[in-house]
């Protein structure tokens, strides 16, 4: 680590173990550090919040929990901000998700996209994810493989019940 670099870190956070696959607590404040546009606070979400997952190709945990969000449950997901973590494009995609069941919340996805998805996204758009209801920690998955037909259907529903 540069001179430099370590000047600018706090020194609580130089005192500590920081590893990539251990502690989110960890990871998430060098994030900050080292990211600030991907801070809870610049994200505009609270403590709960899950912040920014380590790597899913490097990390276990990671890999699991995309495996169970690839089956999940479908969902609504309006796109409120999106964030690149680094040049794969790895990006990060905050959405206002709303379930089939009336429960709404803030979820984060973690995507790889490519350059031609990246230039189609804007604040705004309703895009169809997958989350896990036993789950509910805000990790949603991008439902690129979701049929057409159910995500009307899913729309339909969720306007009958604002209507109703």
């Amino acid at each position: 680590m540069s001179a430099q670099l370590k000047a600018e870190i706090p020194a609580p956070v130089l005192g500590e173990e920081v590893r990539m696959f251990g502690s989110k607590k960890k990871l998430n404040s060098l994030v900050e550090l080292l990211r600030p546009d991907l801070s809870r606070e610049s994200l505009g979400v609270g403590p709960n919040f899950p912040g920014v997952a380590p790597n899913p190709l490097l990390s276990n945990q990671a890999r699991k929990r995309n495996t169970e969000l690839r089956t999940g449950t479908l969902a609504l997901g309006v796109l409120v901000d999106w964030r690149e973590v680094n040049s794969n494009p790895r990006v990060v995609l905050m959405l206002d998700v709303e379930t089939a069941d009336g429960i709404s919340f803030r979820g984060i996805a973690d995507e790889s996209l490519t350059i031609t998805a990246l230039t189609r996204l804007s604040p705004g758009q309703t895009l169809p994810v997958r989350y896990r209801p036993a789950v509910m920690d805000h990790y949603v998955a991008l439902a690129l493989d979701a049929d057409p037909t159910q995500v009307q259907q899913l729309s339909e529903q969720i306007a009958r019940r604002k209507r109703a």
